[in-house]
């Protein structure tokens, strides 16, 4: 499965815990988010942080850090066989973690941050550049063009909301369909659209019950490529995001939702872009 060699998925879904905790769980979450993929059709693509840099305290918890990163994501990899994503945070680290996972995120924080779009377009790899709550979807394209400059065309967008007050996101999903038509395949993020940055004494809270009413929202548009989700067997025990975090044992259930929406809409028969880019 690192390498699908399969047009037809109906959807892909990127999911798995917001930071690597532990060998373990990134594989036991691995293998059951595999399991799913395989009930319900879609392409699996395994997502988990070896570094936070952006947490909201300096005391949270970030993350094994890059070396024992790469050795659980690679592990994931190799033994579940699921194609692998992740963030990078600073230049020097894009070329590392390219030769390990198979699509390099810039967090939203990041997006314009030109150095590190830069250094992940020379890679090679798919880049997912998440859209940050402060633009317009519009203004993406500058970001784009960044990666585009290094000759790499293989150029993902997320929409993860928009500021509203101090604390809240809401999701336009105008801006869905105004990043659709920049040219690259567009993914939503339900996970970080309900998140409640910095509102809990120094840790992000969240709304994790609009989750599955905004994936099946952003779906319903027709122009959602993928699905991102972040997934944990119990969010409440979680080291980092578990108040926007759905419950492992809901994901199938998810999941499900979104492929009948797909085929009620009769969208399922395009190829989908992210696997052709996992095959390339």
């Amino acid at each position: 499965m690192a390498n699908p060699d399969k047009t037809l998925y109906p959807l892909a879904i990127i999911a798995g815990p917001c930071v690597i905790e532990s060998e373990t769980l990134c594989l036991d979450i691995a293998a059951k988010f595999f399991e799913i993929a395989m009930r319900t059709g879609v392409l699996p693509i395994f997502k988990a942080s070896f570094d936070k840099a952006n947490r909201t305290s300096v005391e949270s918890y970030r993350g094994p850090g890059l070396d024992e990163g790469l050795r659980i994501l690679e592990k994931v990899r190799s033994e579940i066989g699921l194609p692998v994503l992740t963030d990078i945070h600073e230049p020097y680290q894009a070329q590392p973690v390219a030769e390990v996972v198979d699509i390099l995120q810039i967090p939203a924080f990041l997006c314009r941050q030109t150095d590190l779009l830069v250094a992940a377009g020379k890679t090679g790899k798919p880049v997912n550049i998440k859209k940050g709550q402060f633009l317009a979807p519009n203004d993406m394209s500058f970001s784009a063009k960044k990666v585009e400059s290094t000759g790499n065309k293989r150029i993902l967008l997320t929409e993860r909301g928009q500021f509203f007050g101090y604390h809240d996101l809401v999701v336009d999903m105008r801006s869905l369909v105004r990043l659709s038509s920049l040219g690259y395949p567009v993914i939503f993020d339900a996970s970080h659209s309900v998140q409640r940055m910095g509102g809990v004494a120094g840790v992000s809270g969240g709304s994790p019950e609009f989750i599955e009413p905004l994936a099946r929202a952003a779906v319903a548009t027709g122009v959602v490529s993928a699905v991102f989700v972040e997934t944990h067997p119990d969010p409440v025990r979680a080291l980092s995001d578990g108040p926007n975090m759905l419950p492992l044992d809901r994901l199938e259930k998810l999941i499900e939702s979104l492929v009948r929406i797909i085929n009620t809409l009769g969208i399922a028969n395009a190829a989908n872009p992210l696997s052709r880019e996992l095959s390339s």
